[in-house]
């Protein structure tokens, strides 16, 4: 989607970059512009590899709260998972406040499937058996723990616990509201009321561990060979991810619905040693984190300022989620 959040690079910008980077030219360049915040280039090298460029906004740009260095959070989740068999694109080249680009940009291998959200053609059986086996890759991720820290290191949104990380990156979330006037189906201090009378349910939480929050589809690219069955290639864009709660995990993959305990993604999960128990009190946090995300999908218009045709239906889902949320949590 278009946002005043991504770089315009030239093609001689482009090939400088690289050059420097890989020590090898642009053959072709083509823009992927089905992000929302970085911009990223599909490029052709030279020496014939494939390769995606990642590049933050300007740093000197107004974003989220939350968003401070995101790139840097995305580059150590490549660190972290890639050892424990997480299926990952390659980390070619990291470069943080570049002095030629001024700012931040990844490099890494290109995948050659698709994403989850473009294979319109995939049998049910086939939907049920990769949810089963991203279920299965969460479970494995869950296993790199955060060393004591909860919420986002690199934006200093921190807590000594889950609850005190969350109650501040959903206040921060809050500020950021105020700062860009986001229009709201409710009031700030509806949104704060219901966070903090529910807030004693985050205590279940007493071990960090490392939570990507955005494995939507499109974050999810599969391999389709002809004549067998699809699988999973790799998860990208790491950019926000957080230690905390693995149950907000969930929320992305089954963004403005409900999970389900029937849910072949959770049957993966456990099956490969992760923990969820659906319980009341889960029920509690899983709110919560939808809450989290719908008040971030209102707010991030603020700075990036998406066309209005394109973000009207996003709009719709994110407003009508958070009024479900607070309508739940207000209950319990």
């Amino acid at each position: 989607m278009e946002s005043r959040t991504k770089r315009k690079l030239s093609a001689a910008e482009l090939d400088a970059l690289i050059v420097g980077a890989l020590g090898t030219g642009v053959a072709a360049a083509e823009e992927m512009t089905d992000g929302f915040a970085n911009a990223v280039w599909r490029l052709d090298l030279a020496d014939g590899r494939q390769v995606v460029l990642k590049v933050a906004p300007p740093p000197d740009l107004e974003q989220l709260s939350y968003e401070r260095d995101l790139l840097r959070t995305e580059a150590l989740v490549y660190h972290l998972a890639t050892p424990m068999g997480i299926p990952l694109p390659r980390l070619l080249h990291s470069a943080f406040d570049d002095p030629g680009l001024g700012g931040d940009y990844l490099i890494m291998s290109a995948l050659q499937g698709v994403p989850w959200n473009q294979a319109t053609s995939l049998a049910e059986a086939d939907q049920r058996s990769l949810r089963h086996e991203l279920g299965r890759l969460l479970a494995r991720l869950h296993t790199i723990p955060g060393q004591g820290v909860y919420g986002y290191p690199y934006a200093g949104l921190t807590g000594a616990t889950w609850r005190d990380a969350f109650v501040v990156m959903t206040g921060a979330l809050m500020d950021d509201a105020v700062r860009y006037a986001t229009p709201l189906p409710c009031s700030l201090l509806d949104i704060a009321a219901a966070i903090h009378a529910n807030a004693h349910a985050l205590e279940e939480v007493t071990t960090p561990v490392l939570v990507h929050f955005d494995v939507w589809p499109g974050n999810v690219f599969l391999t389709l060979p002809p004549g067998g069955p699809p699988g999973i290639e790799a998860l990208i864009d790491h950019e926000r991810a957080f230690w905390g709660d693995p149950l907000a995990e969930f929320v992305t993959p089954t963004i403005f619905e409900e999970l389900r305990d029937d849910d072949p993604i959770l049957a993966g999960y456990r099956e490969a040693g992760g923990k969820i128990d659906l319980t009341p009190r889960a029920r509690t946090r899983d709110a919560l984190y939808r809450l989290y995300l719908n008040l971030i999908l209102l707010v991030e218009n603020g700075p990036r300022q998406y066309p209005e045709e394109a973000y009207a239906r996003l709009r719709g889902l994110a407003t009508t989620g958070l009024t479900n949320c607070l309508a739940f949590l207000r209950q319990r």
